[in-house]
């Protein structure tokens, strides 16, 4: 059963208000008091599950940051690329701080810093009133605090930069501030993630943390990893793309960190790949919440509430057999047309990642699945059809949000010690990736002899970075990874060489099959397709044909706006903050950048 989130008994005050013009409002003083809240675990616990009430609220992680932050990359976008709109603007690197999508007092931005808001309530009354030691239910409270502000933080400076630094409850002299440099914000959520990892259990270890949605010591371990990777990586300043000059996030000291931590969640046996790709996903999407398999943590959405399949499952036309959310739903994004071709054919995430049909207007309520166009696919990782619950709702799904799985962790521990360390302490880890990625007649070939030919730090990091796009299409980190490896630019560009490539049959692709073959397995659903393949150009008998073609001109509208023209992604790494929260903020914040 999912987990409830429950509301913290005092109140708390929201930080951004519709009737204000005030960009930060104090809180209201605790409706019980403090010392009696944070010294009782009970009533801790219930303000602490408070911290996560901002992730779900409307035009937050729900409605806005999820469906829209991640794209576009090198193997995402949003499917309405070319559509004149505020929502394609925020893809396609060309977001105004006017944007009507976001520029609300209730956006992503505001509900982030209502939650830290919560959660530094939390620390400063738990630290002071609980006694919060390890093993203890308070000390526990305090490492899921903790981690949980570090989310919001996390997300804040991967989608605006620089932003102000609120790690104290807010007071009259707090109430206008402007932004910090991200440095010093990265350097208090390494410390804060290694003091809660201290303070929380591995997966299974107590109650708590036998479900994804509470927080565990391997996530908070491969989190810092995360971050540490970031921290020391390739971003826009005000003054420029560069990494961070700060000595203590130098590559050497972050990559090591991330070693570290990530070789810490490895060792300890409590987080494992799943047997298979499929496998994974099939039971994220049955919404299997137990901890200690390869998803780490992830944001908690009640049934009602929360738009992942909603935005991004396989497209359904109408309501059908396999749900009731409602018409066109899903399939606002999906994968770059030529990530299927750039698979390996016997790769098993390739056909979980990419799905090429949608399923049609039902009959009699049954929809069956449709062949669209070589331009439009759909993440197969997400799909009412795999799921157990019949959704009703008209406009949430309730499914979570995976914030982070092991492969991650693998993925991490790969790239830290491939530099520190070379090419063959890398392997291991890429390998155990592989090894799941393929079928054992295929290892041999594609994992073993793959692998031991990276014999350079640079051939290791190339594959790793190829590895990535494999393993995590559809889960929207690519933008962040690109933009720390400083390849944002340069590989969009060879995106739009790739598609255009493809809608022309020439080049890497010109072996793509032009027709596509069909019929319909016994289920009178299910497409039985031949043609997807290269080299697959024989007519089958029994098959129906289908022009397999790009529907619009080989160099399209939809492939220019991959970014828009006349705008470099490498300067437009970030959003803008909002103009609302740049009005009320008595002359504090600004938006750097050029924007």
């Amino acid at each position: 059963m999912k987990h409830k989130i429950l509301i913290a008994g005092f109140a708390i005050a929201s930080l951004f208000t519709s009737c204000s013009d005030d960009y930060l409002e104090a809180p209201a003083k605790s409706s019980i008091d403090e010392a009696l809240i944070f010294s009782t675990a009970e009533l801790a616990q219930g303000a602490v599950d408070g911290i996560k009430i901002p992730f779900a609220e409307t035009n937050s992680y729900r409605g806005r940051f999820l469906p829209f932050y991640g794209l576009n990359t090198d193997v995402e976008w949003y499917n309405s690329s070319q559509t004149v709109s505020d929502a394609s603007d925020l893809c396609t690197y060309d977001a105004k701080s006017i944007n009507s999508q976001m520029n609300t007092d209730t956006n992503a931005w505001a509900m982030m810093f209502s939650g830290i808001e919560r959660a530094n309530v939390c620390i400063r009354g738990i630290r002071k009133y609980g006694n919060p030691t390890p093993g203890t239910q308070l000390g526990y409270l305090l490492g899921e605090a903790l981690t949980l502000r570090a989310i919001y933080y996390a997300d804040l400076v991967k989608a605006w930069g620089d932003v102000p630094a609120r790690f104290v409850p807010i007071d009259g002299t707090t109430l206008y501030i402007p932004k910090s440099s991200r440095d010093v914000i990265y350097k208090q959520l390494i410390a804060d993630l290694g003091e809660a990892s201290t303070l929380v259990p591995w997966p299974n270890e107590t109650t708590a943390t036998s479900s994804v949605e509470r927080i565990n010591k391997a996530f908070v371990k491969g989190f810092r990893a995360r971050l540490a990777m970031a921290a020391s990586g390739f971003q826009q300043y005000p003054d420029g793309i560069r990494r961070s000059t700060d000595p203590e996030l130098s590559v050497a000291n972050m990559y090591a960190l991330a070693l570290q931590e990530s070789r810490s969640v490895i060792s300890s046996g409590t987080a494992h790949l799943e047997s298979s790709f499929e496998t994974f996903w099939r039971k994220y999407n049955q919404e299997y919440l137990g901890a200690g398999g390869e998803s780490l943590w992830e944001i908690p959405f009640a049934e009602g509430r929360g738009r992942m399949l909603f935005t991004f499952a396989v497209r359904h036309t109408t309501n059908d057999q396999f749900h009731a959310n409602g018409a066109n739903r899903g399939g606002s994004a999906g994968p770059l047309p030529f990530v299927f071709y750039d698979y390996d054919q016997a790769d098993t995430r390739r056909d979980v990642t990419c799905v090429p049909y949608k399923y049609g207007t039902a009959v009699n309520n049954i929809a069956k699945q449709e062949l669209g166009a070589l331009n439009t696919w759909y993440f197969g990782k997400y799909r009412y059809e795999w799921m157990t619950r019949f959704v009703t709702s008209t406009n949430d799904d309730g499914v979570n949000k995976i914030y982070m799985r092991y492969a991650e962790v693998l993925l991490i521990a790969a790239e830290a010690a491939n530099e520190l360390e070379g090419p063959a302490a890398a392997a291991p880890y890429l390998k155990e990736i592989r090894n799941r990625a393929f079928t054992a007649a295929n290892r041999a070939v594609k994992v073993e002899n793959y692998v031991n030919t990276l014999a350079t730090k640079e051939a290791m990091f190339n594959a790793l970075v190829e590895e990535n796009k494999f393993e995590f299409t559809g889960e929207m980190e690519r933008k962040q990874a690109l933009i720390r490896w400083n390849l944002l630019k340069t590989k969009l560009d060879a995106a739009k060489v790739k598609m255009t490539n493809l809608s022309q049959r020439s080049g890497e692709y010109a072996d793509v099959p032009a027709t596509l073959y069909y019929k319909y397995k016994a289920d009178n659903v299910s497409l039985d397709i031949y043609g997807l393949n290269r080299g697959e150009n024989a007519v089958p008998a029994g098959y129906t044909s289908f022009a397999w073609t790009w529907t619009g001109a080989a160099t399209d509208t939809k492939i220019n706006t991959l970014y828009k023209p006349g705008v470099n992604p490498d300067q437009r790494q970030f959003w803008p903050i909002w103009q609302v929260f740049i009005d009320g903020s008595n002359g504090q914040l600004k938006n750097d950048y050029g924007y």
